[in-house]
Formats: structure tokens, C-alpha cells, sequence
């Protein structure tokens, strides 16, 4: 386990709740991934990430799908990508990522907290 961190350390991770409104297959990912776009709602917009969730998921089964990310990470250069947010997600013992996802709809761009 980690070391306890503050409240403010908490409250500054933004992670929200939002729709995958595209997913395909990222081509040129040295590892398998997608490219898959959010939509955060309102207040975000739509970012795009690129995920390795190609174990147990297939494209066309994320659109549609809601989604926890992290909508306030710095961009960052994925091969010919840039990824605008990390879409959340826990390993399995295998090595596959299963997806966080809300229990139940909630409005697109709402916040965990």
C-alpha cells in the first residue's frame, strides 16, 4: 500500500464520469490499445485516450458505454496520438483491465467525490 495522502492531494485528481462515443482499434500502439473519445459532458467536452482494454473488450461494445476518467493529466504523445485523459481501469491477476465504471447511469462530465 501506498502512503496516506491528503484531502487536497485527493481533490486534485478530477475524475469524471462521461460516454465513449468512438473506440477503434489504435493501429500503430506498440502494445495493443484503442483509441477510444469520451464525452465529458458540458463542461470537459470530448477528449480522447488511448486504452489498453483489448483483452476483454471490443470496440464496437465500449460505444455507448460510461466510462471514470481523469480529465485533468497533461496530454500526453501516444505514437501518432495525443491522449487528453486516462480512462480508469483495474488489472486482473492475467494482466487484463477490467473498466471502472459507475454502478449506475449518471449525467456525463459528473464528478467522483
Amino acid at each position: 500500500m501506498k502512503p496516506p495522502i491528503s484531502w487536497e492531494e485527493f481533490e486534485a485528481v478530477e475524475l469524471r464520469v462521461g460516454t465513449v462515443v468512438s473506440a477503434e482499434v489504435f493501429e500503430e500502439a506498440r502494445v495493443p490499445a484503442y483509441r477510444i473519445t469520451v464525452d465529458f459532458g458540458p463542461e470537459v467536452g470530448a477528449l480522447a485516450s488511448s486504452a489498453r482494454v483489448t483483452d476483454l473488450y471490443e470496440p464496437a461494445d465500449l460505444i455507448g458505454r460510461q466510462v471514470v476518467g481523469v480529465v485533468n493529466f497533461p496530454s500526453k504523445q501516444i505514437g501518432p496520438m495525443m491522449s487528453q485523459c486516462l480512462i480508469t481501469g483495474f488489472y486482473r491477476e492475467d494482466g487484463a483491465v477490467v473498466l471502472a465504471v459507475p454502478e449506475r447511469e449518471v449525467a456525463d462530465g459528473s464528478k467522483l467525490g
